[in-house]
């Protein structure tokens, strides 16, 4: 299976690079190859101006529009601007499972988000959790209850530095069983 690696214009390099490692190191072997799609304006048509964050599921559609996921891949978007969605004030991210696509903002993984310094060490990480955690819904996995697990769900920052960036052994299961998955 491919991944395609969707940034906005404004995602650092390094985060892209860091990604790449964390996703292929998670999901080996499913996901043989990656590779990172420029150009695509995945926040168009997504700002609302009344709320100053950017709509998650416009975003997912200009994914999906742009008819980057060929059968059997998938997509995750990255961007570093605000999300939230219909139901929720923001989202680290979000996933449209049946057409194999994904976003993730690194906008409130930053720590300086939370008023800490510039840590890079932290937002790879909680970008790699927040990623793996998004891509593992494409896969049809649904929120586990193991609070370590990186399927949980997170309601803010404390939830995704609480858990690994690993499934627990229920989750790799069901990703490994899965007749979809390859």
């Amino acid at each position: 299976m491919k991944l395609k690696l969707v940034p906005s214009r404004k995602v650092p390099l390094k985060v892209l690079k860091k990604l790449k490692e964390g996703i292929k190191k998670t999901f080996d072997p499913a996901i043989e190859e990656i590779k990172t799609i420029y150009g695509t304006e995945i926040n168009k048509y997504a700002y609302d101006p009344d709320r100053g964050q950017y709509r998650a599921e416009r975003v997912l559609e200009n994914i999906r529009k742009a008819k980057l996921v060929e059968e059997e891949g998938k997509a995750l978007a990255v961007t570093s601007e605000d999300l939230y969605s219909e139901k929720l004030n923001f989202v680290f991210g979000q996933a449209h499972a049946p057409c194999g696509i994904a976003v993730i903002s690194l906008y409130r993984l930053r720590p300086e988000f939370y008023g800490n310094g510039q840590n890079e060490r932290v937002l790879f990480e909680r970008a790699r959790k927040e990623a793996t955690h998004e891509i593992g819904h494409t896969f049809r996995l649904k929120h586990c209850e193991d609070s370590r697990c990186v399927m949980s769900f997170s309601n803010s920052i404390v939830d995704v530095d609480a858990k690994t960036p690993s499934f627990c052994k229920a989750c790799r299961k069901k990703l490994e069983e899965d007749p979809s998955n390859p």
